[in-house]
């Protein structure tokens, strides 16, 4: 079972920022052997959810508020540990995601650039695709709206 915790940039302590950035570097630079600026800047300005499997960091995303992304509320940097995939921990920690949008922003409009080999997982979530596919990094993505 994974525990969710939704935090301010600022109510991050040392381990809990440590881990996050550990984590993205993991998945996003190492496995996905993508050279990118992961520390954007953008952060500070988040909601941070975390998904923890007996006090291990083990799935996140990061949130934002509309317009600091893009007109919508948006959900970025979706992550699960490797090993921790087959646990459908991305559907747990999508979940609390768009319901911590919902919470703390008051909106279900959310919008995401989504890596397009993804498309399935986040049509499961009620994303749908919008426009055409992009590259982002080297990778394709597609921008996905969330219909309720």
């Amino acid at each position: 079972m994974l525990e969710v915790a939704v935090k301010k940039f600022q109510n991050l302590n040392t381990n809990e920022l440590y881990d996050l950035l550990q984590l993205r570097s993991e998945v996003f630079v190492v496995e996905q052997d993508c050279v990118y600026q992961d520390v954007d800047g953008k952060d500070e300005k988040a909601l941070h959810v975390l998904g923890y499997k007996k006090n291990d960091l083990v799935a996140y995303t990061r949130v934002f508020k509309p317009g600091d992304y893009f007109e919508e509320a948006s959900i970025g940097r979706v992550v699960v540990k490797e090993n921790q995939r087959q646990h459908n921990y991305g559907y747990t920690i999508m979940n609390a995601s768009i319901k911590a949008i919902e919470d703390y922003y008051k909106t279900s409009d959310i919008r995401i650039s989504a890596q397009t080999y993804l498309k399935r997982f986040y049509n499961n979530l009620n994303f749908t695709e919008v426009g055409e596919e992009y590259l982002e990094d080297g990778i394709p993505h597609i921008n996905m709206i969330f219909k309720v």
